[in-house]
């Protein structure tokens, strides 16, 4: 059946003024995750007339991103843990409300969720790269396969406990990536402030700071062995080569002469919404065979008193002020004579050492959990697949 035979309140949400203070939550797309509404991502506002009680939202609400780049499609479930008052969402998310005995609310919430959902919102996208968005009506003329509401209910009730346990691993996972910070500022102190009061220097004078002068004009061949990294492909500290680009030898070896890639050199981005993302080059299996996008920054420590891991937190510990001091309107850019004029606190390298070896054993646990999320997500995966299909 299509999702317009479905009794739903299906509207878009309000234009509505940010505010730091009120007695309404004002929830951006930017805050609608499947995992949760991220309340650290939303606004407060006052009560006004203007908003009527159809558009506050409920529990068991759906909450669709109808545009956005990296946000369309992307959808969250409403419940009262949240925020305990009144909640409005903004004009780029649709409200989708169940009125109808024949569905379990949850049901709709991981049907949205499914390859089937996700191949209909690209084939219905419209709009620019940036503009993107999809229409209530599109929408509304997907099929759904139905069951009987019981068996609905036990389909969600298994999806729950899959998905329960993908969160619980990211949470364990959450809390590692915290306690290393933590470890650090107990070691290092803040490396912005430097309350202990360690020698600085300035970035330039202990790495060589290396950009490709390529964007993305690399042929591709799928089975080259030569990957083109771009920012995407850099996460959780580390270069994910199983998504990346790979390109013509030709190409490669134009963009690489400069960059003479070895283990230890530390990788940034220094473009675009994630900037400041940062890996470490730990193996030598694909070393001779990788380049990187402009928007990545490749810098090399060239003194022995400075440990890639520990200079690798100093940029975690201080990302949030990269966004402030980098330039651009549409897209931010953190330029090389910018952070070639930072300057990094040196603790002693034997501190450093300490600091990496911690940071190394804490690391062997967290490839362990990532396999396993891995595996849990294929198994969430497989069962959407199966109820779904």
């Amino acid at each position: 059946m299509k999702i317009k035979d479905i009794n739903l309140f299906f509207e878009k949400g309000l234009n509505c003024k940010k505010g730091k203070q009120g007695n309404i939550l004002f929830i951006p797309s930017g805050a609608v995750f499947p995992e949760k509404i991220k309340e650290d991502k939303c606004h407060k506002i006052f009560d006004t007339e203007k908003i009527s009680k159809d558009k506050l939202i409920r529990k068991n609400d759906i909450l669709f991103n109808s545009g956005g780049v990296g946000t369309l499609g992307r959808v969250g479930f409403y419940n009262e843990d949240i925020w305990s008052g009144d909640a409005v969402c903004d004009p780029f998310v649709f409200i989708i409300r169940n009125n109808d005995i024949k569905l379990y609310s949850k049901y709709l919430f991981y049907y949205f969720q499914t390859d089937q959902a996700k191949k209909n919102i690209v084939k219905y996208t419209v709009g620019s790269t940036g503009i993107t968005s999809i229409r209530k009506k599109d929408i509304l003329n997907f099929s759904i396969n139905l069951p009987a509401i019981e068996q609905q209910k036990t389909i969600v009730q298994i999806l729950d406990t899959a998905n329960n346990l993908r969160q619980k691993r990211k949470e364990q996972l959450t809390l590692l990536d915290d306690y290393l910070k933590s470890l650090f500022l107990e070691m290092f102190g803040d490396p912005i402030i430097n309350q202990k009061n360690w020698r600085k220097k300035f970035l330039k004078e202990i790495t060589n700071l290396i950009t490709d002068g390529k964007h993305g004009d690399c042929r591709d061949d799928d089975n080259s062995g030569y990957y083109f990294i771009s920012a995407k492909d850099i996460h959780d500290g580390i270069i994910d080569y199983s998504q990346a680009r790979q390109i013509l030898k030709k190409d490669f070896e134009e963009v690489h002469r400069r960059t003479n890639l070895a283990i230890g050199d530390l990788v940034m981005v220094n473009t675009g919404a994630t900037i400041g993302k940062t890996a470490i080059v730990n193996s030598n299996k694909k070393t001779d065979s990788t380049t990187f996008q402009k928007s990545v920054a490749i810098i090399k420590p060239k003194i022995n008193k400075l440990a890639s891991i520990y200079l690798q937190y100093v940029f975690i510990m201080r990302i949030n002020a990269f966004a402030r001091i980098s330039s651009g309107s549409a897209q931010k850019n953190l330029l090389l004579s910018q952070m070639r004029d930072f300057k990094i606190p040196l603790p002693p390298v034997k501190l450093q050492n300490k600091f990496a070896s911690i940071v190394e054993q804490v690391e062997k646990i967290k490839r362990k959990m990532r396999d396993s999320l891995n595996e849990m997500d294929n198994h969430f995966n497989a069962l959407m697949q199966r109820y779904f299909e």
